[in-house]
């Protein structure tokens, strides 16, 4: 069995906690042959920046390069909230998007069956929830120039943020949606600004024109702001919803609440397939670094783990192993494991090593 080479990234914070638990899967996998990895550690954000004085050094770019996966845990933290923007944690997860042409970044919303109760939402309107956020990484916003602050003559300030995408840039995140749609339910719905913001009318017109080639996909055009209502009112009418750098951002985050914790929420960062049919891909919980509980045995590692699933699934192509590994999570949860976030108030509690032994648990059990 050739062993895929993995790229660990812990990073700040509860990053190391939550790697560690994706290290007792992968551990596992190997040991029942379902799957080998052959895996390499480096720093990125604050971690690099305290050893090396740069939140990415270029040889850990070079082993991201190299790897046929990474994944990452978290980067960040107040420690480093003085260091020049250039250089600030958040830094070395840009550039890796950047240099690795990560360009589409899937953010899955599921609502765990035994989790509904936990929504901030009534259990009629997320039970069965399973909603996939296709966001743009590498356009828009957080990556457009002029990025500046400048001084007025009359002393004031003037701070610059450019919103810029270009049609190939569109047309390519619109038909890694249209793509996902056809293997889901076959429904897109497409959020941008086009009333206010001319990014938002090119954004439209490319995904109107992209969509002529999936007739047999049901496209939808909603307003950003109305999106994020539409979330917390009727979230499952949404399946596929593809939208910009900075929007994708809000509403994950949104979306992320409906199933009850940041905690949960793996995600997907994609290049292009290249003309060996492979891809750069980098995988990583949508929770931040959380500082206030680093080191406390608190935090849920379910999002780094169901990471992990989300590279077996689409840069291994291993996708029995990641419908197993997903299963044992839905296994482990409806056997009443749950950490402090997800917890019902007044009951018990495991720790991040305890739910990571569970899901391990669950793994053999379905194994048998």
């Amino acid at each position: 069995m050739t062993p895929y080479k993995l790229l660990l990234l812990p990073g700040d914070g509860i990053g190391p906690e939550v790697m560690g638990q994706v290290e007792k899967v992968i551990g596992f996998l190997a040991q029942a042959g379902i799957a080998t990895f052959e895996t390499e550690h480096d720093l990125v954000g604050g971690s690099a920046i305290d050893a090396h004085g740069v939140p990415l050094t270029d040889a850990a770019l070079a082993r991201a390069d190299a790897a046929d996966a990474v994944l990452l845990g978290a980067v960040g933290g107040p420690k480093w909230a003085d260091v020049a923007y250039e250089i600030r944690p958040e830094a070395g997860l840009l550039r890796l998007r950047k240099d690795l042409g990560l360009f589409a970044n899937l953010r899955p919303a599921i609502c765990y069956p035994a989790l509904a109760d936990a929504s901030a939402l009534k259990r009629e309107l997320v039970e069965g929830l399973d909603i996939m956020i296709v966001r743009e990484l590498t356009g828009g916003v957080y990556f457009g120039e002029p990025k500046e602050i400048t001084t007025l003559p009359d002393g004031t300030k003037r701070a610059v943020d450019t919103q810029v995408y270009t049609t190939g840039e569109i047309e390519r995140i619109a038909h890694v949606a249209f793509d996902l749609a056809r293997k889901r339910s076959g429904r897109v719905a497409s959020a941008e600004k086009h009333n206010v913001m001319k990014s938002g009318v090119l954004w439209k017109e490319v995904v109107t024109r992209v969509h002529a080639e999936y007739t047999d996909v049901a496209l939808e055009h909603v307003l950003a702001d109305n999106c994020a209502m539409q979330l917390v009112r009727r979230p499952k009418q949404y399946d596929v919803l593809v939208t910009d750098n900075l929007f994708g951002d809000v509403l994950s985050d949104v979306a992320a609440m409906l199933t009850g914790s940041l905690g949960m929420l793996p995600s997907a960062s994609l290049g292009a397939v290249d003309a060996k049919g492979s891809r750069k891909a980098l995988y990583e919980p949508v929770h931040g670094s959380a500082p206030d509980i680093a080191g406390r045995d608190f935090a849920n590692p379910l999002a780094m783990i169901g990471s992990l699933a989300m590279a077996l699934r689409y840069s291994f192509g291993l996708g029995e192993a990641a419908n197993l590994l997903d299963g044992a999570i839905t296994d482990a949860l409806a056997n009443g494991a749950r950490t402090r976030d997800i917890a019902a108030e007044g009951t018990q509690a495991l720790g991040t090593a305890g739910m990571g032994d569970a899901v391990v648990a669950a793994l053999k059990a379905r194994i048998g």
